[in-house]
């Protein structure tokens, strides 16, 4: 997943922003493409790790994630993360987002519907495509405004982005930047990219235990310590603005399967225990 994790579009983040803690950027990820990558169904189970500003009392909730497809039919990510923030004195958020996304294995179309409800105010919705194009990438959306506009072509998409990130990894490199875009926020949104590799986890070195390290199909990779933060690219450019909008750490397995997931909003800190993993059979090319 790293997905878990850009389009984990942090509701945690929207919630953040509800309760006055800052304008933080949804966050996800995104299963790897061009590879042998695993069709599978994790549950994260979020609790609060710190609160920086003591402006969260307490966090909890669940990030639900399934990754099916194949490099022949292309990889379908449904991710849903309900979550609670209490910032104390009965002021509580309640978020729910929902994100279905397709992208092809050679990561030249994106399509992306995604939702978001925070307590009980109307849900937000974004809905589009992207194509890419030559040097640059051709961006319809039909929510929350119908609109088209053009993207450079360097920019990547959400499976795209992990297929590099292993790459990288299996390569021996430990810094990769990347921009991605993923339709979250409005649409109109990327994000510049730094992502930071650990020396590789070899398969028979023992880890904290959880549905993953226990999983037949697990047992003979080996995994990285990855962390990835994000960058807002608009005022980058505009101020050299080099603080992130977020970060999201997680051990990434060669078969694209995130664990220990740690999402950080500056101003708190959020933990994703795997509570339940399953592996789903996934059709064959032809």
């Amino acid at each position: 997943m790293v997905h878990l994790f850009r389009t984990s579009l942090g509701v945690m983040a929207l919630a953040a922003a509800s309760l006055g803690l800052g304008d933080l950027a949804l966050g996800g990820a995104a299963q790897a493409a061009n590879g042998p990558f695993l069709a599978h169904q994790a549950l994260y189970d979020l609790s609060l790790v710190k609160s920086r500003s003591n402006s969260v009392n307490s966090a909890r909730g669940r990030i639900l994630y399934n990754f099916t497809g194949s490099s022949c039919e292309g990889y379908t990510s449904e991710f849903r993360q309900v979550s609670e923030l209490d910032s104390g004195e009965g002021k509580v958020t309640l978020s729910d987002l929902r994100s279905n996304s397709w992208e092809d294995a050679a990561g030249k179309s994106y399509r992306f519907k995604i939702e978001t409800r925070m307590n009980e105010a109307d849900a937000g919705r974004v809905d589009g495509s992207a194509e890419r194009d030559g040097d640059h990438i051709n961006v319809k959306l039909k929510l929350p405004t119908p609109k088209s506009f053009t993207l450079d072509g360097k920019i990547v998409f959400p499976t795209e982005q992990i297929q590099r990130i292993i790459a990288a990894a299996k390569d021996g490199k430990s810094l990769l930047e990347l921009s991605v875009y993923d339709g979250s926020d409005d649409g109109q949104k990327v994000y510049n990219t730094l992502t930071v590799i650990g020396q590789p986890i070899p398969a028979d070195r023992a880890a904290s235990p959880d549905p993953s390290t226990s999983d037949e199909h697990m047992k003979s990779l080996k995994r990285w310590p990855v962390t990835v933060s994000y960058f807002d690219r608009e005022a980058q450019q505009k101020e050299g603005e080099q603080t992130p909008v977020y970060a999201m750490s997680f051990e990434l397995y060669e078969n694209g399967v995130s664990r220990q997931l740690m999402l950080d909003y500056n101003d708190f800190v959020i933990s994703g225990a795997m509570g339940k993993f399953d592996v789903k059979d996934s059709k064959p090319c032809n």
